[in-house]
This record gives C-alpha cells, structure tokens and sequence, in this order.
C-alpha cells in the first residue's frame, strides 16, 4: 500500500488529509483487539468531503494508512503538543483509543524499532510530500496555503468537555498564517450562520500546521476540525459509508468549496506573498 494518495494541481492551496486512511497491515491487525481494528477515531470520509477539489487548482493529499498505525499529525520524536495533564494523550503510533481503551493486545505494543520502520515506511514520505508541495508552491507563487482538514465525534468526554463547535480552526495561537487570511475565513464562516465555529480553541492545529505554518517564509497554514456531526451520523455503529448523511454533506460540500474559494482569492486585496 502506497503512503498516500496526491492529487496534484497548480494552484497555491494545499488540503491535507492525514487522518482518514483506513488500511491497517495484517500483522499489525491481528496484534490489535477489537477497538484498534474498528479504527473508530479515523476521521471519518473527511477526503470524500473534500472530493469537490479535482473541480479547483487546489491539491490534495490524502494518507492510505490508518492512525492507528501511524499518526501523521505528531512530531517524529512523539513530542506531546497537548498539556498531558488536562487531556488524554495519543502519540505517534497511539496505544489507546480516545476513550483510553487499549489498541493492542497485551505484549503486541509496537517496539521502538517498529515505530522508526513506521516513520520511515509512511510518515516520512507523507511529509516530504507536504514539504515538496509547499516549496514549488512558494516557487510558483511566493506564498503557499495549507489547510489541515480532520473531523472528530462532537462529545468525547477524555478530550474535551462538553459538545465540540461544529467548526474548530487552529492556528497555534496566530503563529501559522496571517491575520488577513484567517479572517476572511472567519468571515465566511460567520456569514453561514448554520455552522458554529471557534478559532484556536480545544484544536489550536496539530504538528502539521504548527511545523509548516511559517507566514514569513510564505506558507499559511490552518487546521480544520469539524464536528462529525455536521455530514454523518455519529454515534451510529453501521460501516462509515452507511453513516454518511446526504442532507447535511450537501449543504456542508458547497460552504467547504467556497472557503477554498475565499482562501485562493484573499492574497488578490491582502498583499500577504
């Protein structure tokens, strides 16, 4: 199984998916138990909601393999981005699931060994990837765009409290991208007042958007983190096709493709190259 799947175009934008694989190597299924091998925590048909980009220049890259193999939006050295001690922490080649169950049965944890493989094996190649994309994109441009695309159930109690906005932008705090760009993102959010949304809120961004947001170097990155909620039933125990509700991902399609839209059109009135 390849690392990835990219779809390459010449605009400025890049959408990243790293969350939604699903492939999982037979040996490491048959050392999982059953809730490593149902891969609950995979940010479900997030690519398919995101389909919409072969009608742009955009591109997008979309990791094959699952999270809970490897987790590409963790540093290589598995550094925590969280505080440990408000939240449930899952690293780079996670043991337990978001509701702190074990992923792997007893003894069958990856060894440290195994986790190096993984990295060279996917993570590695998903991130030259990103890397090469953004450099010929700055080349071709003078500046490059990286939205960070996940989804996550509304309510998981080990994460966050409460019930999760239906939109969560993440840009460590301002640190990835320029004022400008988040704002008109911002406002296009607002303007669609059906959707909740905070900006660097529980999902400040992950290693991904926090490692390549450079706005001084001309690449702007930003997380987006929606509620399930929004285009699939989520608490359903059907196969995630069978969850996937229409209604709401054709109302939620055109406002996605209409915020790529509004990110390649603000670098026009902005000046942020």
């Amino acid at each position: 199984m390849k690392p990835f799947k990219h779809m390459k175009k010449s605009g400025p934008i890049l959408v990243s998916v790293p969350h939604a694989g699903t492939y999982l190597p037979d040996d490491v299924y048959k050392s999982m138990t059953s809730v490593g091998q149902a891969m609950e925590d995979t940010d479900w048909l997030v690519d398919r909601m995101f389909n919409f980009i072969h009608q742009t220049d955009a591109c997008l890259l979309t990791a094959n393999y699952s999270r809970n193999y490897i987790d590409l939006n963790r540093a290589p050295d598995d550094a925590a981005l969280y505080d440990a001690g408000k939240t449930l922490v899952t690293g780079l080649c996670p043991t337990q699931s978001f509701k702190g169950e074990a992923l792997y049965l007893k003894g069958q944890k990856p060894s440290n060994t195994e986790i190096k493989a993984r990295v060279a094996k996917v993570w590695q190649p998903y991130h030259d990837a990103i890397a090469k994309a953004l450099e010929e994109k700055v080349a071709e441009h003078g500046f490059a765009i990286l939205l960070d695309a996940h989804s996550i159930k509304s309510v998981v109690p080990k994460l966050f409290d409460g019930h999760l906005p239906h939109l969560n932008f993440g840009t460590n705090d301002g640190t990835t991208t320029s004022g400008d760009l988040i704002a008109a993102i911002m406002d296009h959010v607002r303007e669609n007042s059906q959707y909740q949304c905070v900006l660097n809120g529980r999902f400040k961004g992950g290693y991904i958007t926090r490692h390549y947001g450079n706005p001084g170097g001309g690449v702007h990155a930003v997380q987006l983190e929606m509620a399930q909620k929004i285009y699939m039933d989520e608490n359903s125990d059907n196969a995630p096709e069978l969850r996937f509700d229409t209604g709401k991902a054709l109302a939620l399609q055109p406002f996605l493709k209409e915020m790529v839209a509004v990110i390649a059109d603000v670098h026009e009135h902005t000046g942020y190259r």
